[in-house]
């Protein structure tokens, strides 16, 4: 019996409507109302001898959809080879809501994390094959390598936790670095070890290898934090501890606490006092022990668009309570995606948006005054983003690099000194190779040769700028680590 059928959907809440069906003509329409904007068509059954089947898109009166008119074609060609999916609307970047914009394709709510790039999320739901980007680049060979029960000590390596609450499925063995994501933390904990946490890769999910190691040594278990993004994950190290806060994962919010014990491997959920929102793409710096929340996205009920916020929350690990600090001056604008380090007793942020806009000022937190001021910069500055990568050089630079600037992901760098309040671009054809968003950048110390020692009358071992992960203006996630000497950098 042939049962071979076409179908369309309209919506996630409405079902599927047969367009064709066995022996019957090859050429079959739909009617799209004006509030669809997405249109999928599927081929279910046995192809046999057709070739290919068409699909004609028309308005409620009739005429056809003109080819480009909202972002659709007029015709769709099913192939039993080429998939299905009708391109989305690519609507321009706005504030995120939960049920009002995404109410008009039945996906109310659905959209609240999404890749920065709005070419990269709108493709991400339309491509059947996702690109990801898997080739190491710089001067080091690729830090992450296949998990395994048994490794050797002598080369680093990536294990993946298991815990409790992990409801990822096992990572394979054929897995030997992590998929390619956006939005994820990457949190070095010694000069050679770091922890990568989260994020979301190909067609909005969230990956299903959440928690990485770059070492050769196995994560023991503990209640996993649920897979999520825009969290943040900062390295204690007096108390060896990774604290994890926030973030988001489709309609549900968080303010929990996690806590990775580097050296017993073990992870705990804190049981805080006091009150905090649920934030996401906040900034969080670690000052004498005590973690400084800096603004973020918060939901808000519906109908409302999420907000963005300009409170400070700090957490103490030792009270495990949170607290509002009484901060004076000119506090930065409610924002989110920025970034903030920690330099000479201050804390630095910069850039961010709260849809529309976009930011490239610069503020400063003085720790011991709390008092808020804005910087006034010199030289080339970098032009309004957010989602940037950010990392500490020195005493007294930082490193800006890529982001999103509204319209398209970014692949520019540019250090700031903060001694001299000067920003300065740099050309780097291994950061300048491709544009990135919502990746992580880190500092480690480059592995030295076997047999090699440092000399302790040196400055110490040459350091490394790692980047990992990030979407692309293409829809394509990175995967792969890239490394640059620091030295190549600062002079």
């Amino acid at each position: 019996m042939d049962d071979f059928s076409v179908y369309a959907l309209l919506g996630v809440s409405d079902p599927p409507r047969r367009l064709l069906s066995a022996g019957g003509k090859r050429q079959g329409s739909v009617a799209v109302a004006p509030h669809i904007h997405q249109v999928v068509v599927f081929a279910h059954g046995a192809w046999r001898r057709r070739r290919d089947v068409t699909v004609e898109l028309s308005a409620t009166d009739g005429q056809p959809v003109a080819d480009g008119e909202d972002g659709m074609r007029s015709k769709i060609e099913c192939t039993p080879t080429n998939s299905t999916a009708a391109p989305l609307v690519r609507d321009p970047p706005r504030k995120r809501k939960r049920g009002q914009e995404d109410a008009r394709d039945g996906r109310a709510g659905e959209r609240e994390n999404v890749c920065p790039n709005g070419s990269v999320s709108d493709t991400a739901a339309a491509t059947p094959h996702r690109k990801v980007r898997g080739k190491a680049r710089g001067r080091q060979a690729c830090l992450f390598a296949q998990s395994e029960e048994h490794t050797s000590a002598s080369a680093p390596q990536t294990h993946k936790a298991k815990g409790k609450q992990c409801r990822a499925p096992a990572q394979t063995a054929s897995l030997v670095i992590p998929s390619g994501r956006w939005g994820q933390t990457l949190c070095p904990i010694d000069p050679q070890t770091a922890i990568l946490i989260g994020g979301q890769g190909s067609r909005m999910q969230f990956c299903r290898d959440p928690v990485w190691k770059l070492c050769a040594e196995t994560l023991a278990g503990g209640p996993t934090p649920e897979a999520r993004i825009g969290h943040t994950a900062t390295f204690d190290p007096e108390s060896k501890r990774i604290y994890v806060f926030g973030g988001s994962k489709n309609k549900k919010w968080f303010n929990d606490v996690h806590i990775l014990d580097t050296q017993s491997w073990r992870w705990t959920m804190v049981e805080a006092q006091g009150k905090v929102p649920p934030l996401a793409y906040h900034s969080c710096s670690l000052f004498r022990g005590e973690l400084f929340v800096l603004g973020g996205v918060f939901p808000r009920p519906h109908p409302e668009p999420d907000g963005c916020s300009d409170a400070l929350y700090i957490f103490n690990p030792e009270m495990a309570i949170w607290y509002q600090p009484i901060v004076n001056g000119h506090r930065p604008a409610p924002r989110s995606g920025h970034s903030a380090c920690v330099l000479q007793g201050k804390i630095f942020v910069f850039g961010g948006w709260d849809t529309p806009v976009c930011f490239n000022d610069m503020h400063a937190l003085d720790l011991g005054l709390m008092e808020f001021s804005a910087v006034n910069t010199s030289g080339p500055s970098p032009s309004p983003r957010s989602w940037h990568g950010c990392a500490v050089l020195s005493e007294s630079k930082f490193l800006v690099h890529g982001g999103y600037s509204g319209n398209a992901a970014l692949n520019d760098t540019f250090v700031f000194n903060a001694e001299t309040s000067c920003w300065s671009a740099v050309v780097n054809t291994q950061l300048s190779a491709a544009p990135r968003a919502g990746h992580s950048i880190i500092t480690m110390a480059k592995p030295s040769k076997q047999g090699s020692a440092v000399d302790e009358e040196q400055e110490g071992p040459e350091q490394t700028l790692l980047v990992f992960g990030g979407g692309d203006n293409e829809g394509g996630f990175f995967s792969d680590l890239t490394t640059v000497a620091i030295d190549e950098l600062l002079h």
